[in-house]
């Protein structure tokens, strides 16, 4: 078997490409898991239901029941009933 014969320079150089290829991996990944392309939008059904609870002075309900059909957090389906 031969030995791998690898001058230093070329050495450093393969090392930089691996290394920045592999934080580009990184934050490729985390930049996908931040915004997901497949999130389901909000149906129109759950919008006026929303607003229906909203208008009988429900909104703690309104927040709970937008929080459970779409994952929302507390913050953001209030934000979301608010906003109706």
């Amino acid at each position: 078997m031969l030995p791998l014969d690898i001058a230093a320079p070329s050495l450093v150089a393969l090392t930089a490409v691996v290394t920045a290829g592999a934080i580009w991996l990184i934050i490729l990944a985390v930049r996908l898991t931040k915004s997901p392309r497949n999130r389901p939008g909000v149906s129109v059904d759950l919008v006026d239901q929303v607003r229906e609870l909203k208008a009988l002075g429900q909104i703690q309900e309104a927040v709970f029941f937008v929080r459970g059909e779409t994952g929302m957090s507390q913050r953001a389906a209030a934000r979301f009933v608010n906003r109706l």
